[in-house]
């Protein structure tokens, strides 16, 4: 699987170089476009908890969003919202205790995930489906979410009148976009003049570059009760990019910093799932 991997972004590549050369803005939007594309979804049986629940769905632009909801109505909702490749499913543990602490809980795979259409998602459409479920299925009390979703809920907070008595758990939230391109470009070789034109045509699509999709840049808008859960060896979010929030010193936000949970198994884990609930 390991060669197969290697030969295969070698192939990448070895296309890109080739677009690059005829057109570098070429080159950059069909990027992007991959970028945004999840290189597996999942296809995982429903959990047992999954089948009981009712089944929701609404269009998104071009795209029909599936979700579930348990235990309506109730007093305070909860929006469960998973991460990049991954799917609601995997937090299957958090449904029963989430209920049994009196939520009425709404989880939605996000476009391009889970059993939800699409082919791409990028952090604009994942915000504007969490919008659409705020509007359609709110007001929502708290939020659960994993990296690319921490992402998104916080673009999204940002923008709503809101107050504390919001709780926001953020695991391994994705920090920066600038990150995970910088990776990205990394990883194919990419060059300079093609990450120009990259920058150049995500700001033609939302009206900002790469910077501003930023929880740090977000996160001084944001009045919520947070709860920040990271791991001092997550690669995807490295401490680099967690330190300068972490610096802010805000009251509203507190820290869990673990050590050996990595990116994803960090919300499987015992001691993150009891102090989420506790939390919550």
């Amino acid at each position: 699987m390991a060669l197969q991997k290697r030969y295969l972004i070698k192939y990448v590549r070895t296309k890109f170089a080739l677009l690059s050369a005829v057109s570098r803005r070429k080159a950059a939007k069909a990027a992007f476009h991959l970028f945004c594309t999840p290189q597996h979804k999942n296809t995982k049986p429903l959990p047992a908890s999954f089948e009981k629940s009712e089944k929701l769905e609404f269009r998104l632009e071009n795209d029909i969003i599936r979700g579930y909801r348990w235990n309506h109505p109730a007093s305070k909702k909860i929006l469960i919202l998973h991460g990049f490749e991954s799917s609601v499913v995997n937090f299957d543990r958090y449904v029963t205790p989430l209920i049994k602490k009196g939520y009425e809980v709404l989880a939605f795979d996000a476009p391009a995930h889970g059993k939800s259409t699409g082919k791409e998602v990028n952090v604009l459409m994942y915000k504007n489906m969490i919008q659409k479920i705020y509007a359609d299925y709110g007001p929502i009390d708290a939020f659960l979410s994993h990296s690319f979703g921490g992402l998104a809920v916080s673009l999204f907070l940002e923008n709503l009148p809101h107050n504390e008595n919001i709780k926001v758990v953020l695991i391994a939230p994705a920090m920066e976009t600038k990150t995970a391109a910088d990776h990205f470009f990394k990883l194919l070789n990419l060059d300079e003049g093609v990450r120009k034109e990259f920058d150049n045509y995500l700001t033609g699509l939302g009206g900002n570059g790469p910077e501003w999709y930023s929880i740090l840049r977000a996160s001084q808008h944001i009045k919520s009760q947070v709860l920040f859960l990271q791991d001092k060896h997550d690669e995807m979010t490295p401490m680099s990019d967690v330190k300068p929030l972490m610096d802010k010193n805000y009251p509203n936000f507190q820290f869990i910093i673990s050590e050996g949970l990595g990116h994803r198994r960090i919300y499987r884990d015992n001691n993150s799932v009891k102090a989420i609930l506790e939390f919550l």
